[in-house]
C-alpha cells in the first residue's frame, strides 16, 4: 500500500486528493512543521527534501508530478493521464508542469524581494519586471484555456487539475498571485473545489485540516 508522507500546509494534499478520485487505499503519515517547516524526520525521507514524498514498498518517490503519473499509471489503469495518442496530449504534458514553473518564479520573486530588503523600490526593475510578465504570463495562458474548456488539459479532469490547483487556492496564503481578475479561472476553482474527492481529501490532508489523533 502506498503511504503519503504529508506535511502540514503543503503540495502532499493534492497526493490524497488524486487517491481519492481514484478510489485507491492508501496510508497517511503527518508531520507537523515546526517554526513553519519541515522538521527532520521528514527532511530525511528523500534528498530532494521536498512535498510530496510516498514510499511504496522499498520505493521512495518525490515531486508531485512524477507521484502522480506513478500513482495513475501503475495503480489507477492510466484513469486520469492522457494517452500520448490523444489530441489533448500536448496541453496535458504542459500543464502537468505548470504549477513548479510558477512557483519557480514565486521563489525567484521571494529572493528578489529579499536581495532588496524588502524595499520593492530598490529591486531591480529588469528583474521583477521579467518575473512579474512571466508569471502573469502563465496565468493568463490558463485564463485562455479555461475560456475553451471545462478542465485544464481539455474536456476531461485529468492530473493535470490536480497539479495546478494548489497554486490557484493555497499559495496566495504565502504571498503567491491571487486569481481576482481572472474569471475563468476562479469559476473554474469553484468548480474543481465542489468535487467530493477533493473535499474529502481537504478535510483529511487540507490547509485547514489538523493532524489526527491516535
Amino acid at each position: 500500500m502506498i503511504t503519503i508522507h504529508h506535511l502540514g500546509v503543503s503540495q502532499s494534499d493534492r497526493i490524497v486528493w488524486l487517491m481519492e478520485e481514484l478510489g485507491l487505499p492508501y496510508k497517511l503519515e503527518w508531520y507537523d512543521r515546526k517554526d513553519g517547516l519541515a522538521p527532520p524526520e521528514y527532511l530525511a525521507l528523500h534528498p530532494a527534501a521536498t512535498a510530496p514524498v510516498i514510499t511504496d514498498g522499498d520505493l521512495v518517490l518525490a515531486e508531485s508530478a512524477a507521484i502522480c503519473e506513478y500513482v495513475s499509471q501503475r495503480y489507477g489503469k492510466g484513469r486520469l493521464s492522457v494517452a500520448p495518442d490523444k489530441p489533448n496530449y500536448p496541453d496535458y504534458l504542459y500543464f502537468m508542469h505548470w504549477s513548479n514553473n510558477v512557483q519557480g518564479l514565486f521563489f525567484s520573486k521571494l529572493a528578489a524581494n529579499a536581495a532588496s530588503g524588502g524595499q520593492p523600490q530598490s529591486a531591480n526593475p529588469i528583474m521583477t519586471g521579467v518575473l512579474g510578465r512571466r508569471e502573469n504570463g502563465y496565468y493568463r495562458y490558463l485564463e485562455q484555456q479555461l475560456a475553451k474548456n471545462p478542465f485544464a488539459a481539455g474536456p476531461d479532469f485529468t492530473c493535470a487539475d490536480v497539479m495546478i490547483l494548489f497554486n490557484l487556492t493555497s499559495l496566495s496564503r504565502f504571498g503567491g498571485r491571487t486569481i481576482d481578475d481572472l474569471p475563468n479561472v476562479q469559476a473554474y476553482v469553484d468548480r474543481i473545489t465542489k468535487r467530493p474527492a477533493y473535499l474529502k481529501a481537504m478535510a483529511i490532508a487540507g490547509p485547514s485540516a489538523t493532524k489526527p489523533s491516535k
